[in-house]
C-alpha cells in the first residue's frame, strides 16, 4: 500500500475520530506510515499537510525514504509543533496514548498552551488507530514477511538436528541467532526461547545456562526480523527418543494447531478460532494446561492485531497475518507448544510457516 493510500485511510479515520490531526511518535507507525527508519522523528498528519519532523542527522534520509511528506528540519524544543498548529488551524490533535512517555505528554501541552491565543490545540489520547490499518498487510509486507519466516524456518531445521547432550540453552539460542543472520537477518525480532526439559514449563523462559540432557523436550520459540518485518516460529524438538508421555502431549498440541490452520474461515472472531484449539485440549484434559492465548497478529511488531484467543472479539478477514500456536505446560516435566504464521487468503488460512515438525 503506498504512502498515499495509506494517508487516505489514516485521514479517513480521523474524521471518524473527531480529529483534525494526529501527531506519530511510534517509531513502527512511523515507518508503516511513511516508510521512515530513522529512529528519531515525529509524523504529523492533517487533512491538508502531511510532515515528517526530524533532526539534523535524518534530514537526507527523510527525504529519500518519504517522498510523500514534507520533511521540516527540527532544532531543540518542541516550537516547531506549535508552529504547525498554527499554521495547520487545527484544534484536535491526536496522540498515541500507549506510546507517549507522561514527560512527554506535558512537555507537548505546554507548548501547545503556549501558542497563538487564537489556536490552543487540544490533545486527544487515542489508541489503535494505526495499529488498526497494520492489521492487513499488502503484497510488498507480505513478501517481506514471508522471507522472515523462511529465514526462521532455514535456521531452525539446519541447528535443531545438531542439538545433543552437554549443550546449553545459551549455546543453542546463539546457533539458531547466527544462522539467520547469515540467511539475511538484520537482527533477531525477539529474545530466543530455549526451555529445555521442566524449563519448557515455563512459556516465556529465557535461554540460560541449563544444560541439555538425554531425553528432554526442548520448546524453542524464534523469529527473525528482516526489513523491518518480524516472524515468529515455534518448535518443540526431543533429544534422543520420545517416551509415550511425549508423544501423547505433542500429539495433542499438534491435532489442535492442525484443526484451527484448516477450520478458521474469514469472518469468525479471534475467540473462535482460539476455541477450535482450546476444545481439544479442554476434552484430552489438559484446558488447565493451555494458559495463553492460541496466537496474534505479525508484522512490523511482533506482537500486533488481530487478536486470537479467549475475549477477543476482532472478526478475521483476508489480509490479515497470525500465529496459531497451541500449547501445553505440565510442571516438573516440561511443555509443548507449536507455532505457525498463517495468512488468511480467499477466506482461508494459508500457513507460511514450514519448519519441521515432528511426526510418530
Amino acid at each position: 500500500m503506498s504512502s498515499n493510500l495509506k494517508l487516505e485511510k489514516l485521514r479517513e479515520k480521523l474524521q471518524e475520530e473527531g480529529l483534525d490531526a494526529m501527531l506519530i511518535s511510534s517509531p513502527d507507525n512511523r515507518r508503516y506510515m511513511s516508510g521512515f527508519t530513522g529512529s528519531a522523528g515525529y509524523l504529523m498528519i492533517s487533512k491538508d499537510d502531511a510532515v515528517l519532523a526530524t533532526d539534523f542527522r535524518y534530514v537526507e534520509q527523510a527525504g529519500q525514504q518519504s517522498p510523500d511528506f514534507r520533511v521540516q528540519r527540527t532544532a531543540s524544543g518542541l516550537g516547531w509543533f506549535s508552529e504547525w498548529t498554527s499554521a495547520q488551524g487545527v484544534k484536535k490533535v491526536g496522540f498515541e496514548s500507549t506510546e507517549m512517555t507522561v514527560a512527554l505528554h506535558e512537555a507537548f501541552t505546554k507548548v501547545a498552551a503556549d501558542g497563538e491565543k487564537t489556536n490552543r490545540p487540544e490533545l486527544v489520547g487515542v489508541t489503535g488507530v494505526i495499529e488498526r490499518l497494520r492489521t492487513f498487510k499488502d503484497a510488498e509486507e507480505l513478501r517481506l514477511l514471508t522471507r522472515a519466516v523462511e529465514i526462521a524456518d532455514e535456521a531452525i531445521d539446519q541447528v535443531s538436528p545438531g542439538i545433543v547432550p552437554g549443550m546449553t540453552e545459551e549455546a543453542v539460542a546463539w546457533e539458531l541467532e547466527k544462522a539467520m543472520r547469515e540467511r539475511g537477518a538484520e537482527m533477531i525480532s525477539f529474545d530466543t526461547i530455549v526451555g529445555a526439559g521442566p524449563n519448557g514449563a515455563l512459556p516465556h523462559h529465557r535461554a540460560d545456562e541449563t544444560v541439555i540432557k538425554d531425553g528432554d523436550a526442548i520448546v524453542i520459540d524464534m523469529g527473525a526480523k528482516y526489513h523491518g518485518y518480524c516472524s515468529d516460529l515455534t518448535r518443540t524438538v526431543y533429544v534422543g527418543t520420545p517416551d509415550g508421555k511425549f508423544r501423547e502431549i505433542y500429539d495433542i498440541v499438534l491435532h489442535a494447531q492442525v484443526e484451527a490452520e484448516e477450520k478458521v474461515e474469514a469472518g469468525m472472531t479471534g475467540e473462535q478460532c482460539d476455541a477450535i484449539s482450546r476444545d481439544i485440549i479442554v476434552k484430552a484434559g489438559y484446558g488447565d494446561d493451555f494458559g495463553h492465548s492460541l496466537g496474534h497478529g505479525v508484522g512490523l511488531a511482533v506482537h500486533e492485531f488481530p487478536r486470537v484467543g479467549p475475549r477477543a472479539d476482532d472478526v478475521l478477514a483476508d489480509g490479515m497475518v497470525f500465529t496459531i500456536e497451541p500449547g501445553i505446560y505440565l510442571s516438573g516435566w516440561g511443555g509443548v507448544r507449536i507455532e505457525d504464521i498463517v495468512v488468511m487468503e480467499n477466506g482461508r488460512a494459508r500457513v507460511i510457516s514450514k519448519a519441521h515438525k515432528l511426526k510418530f
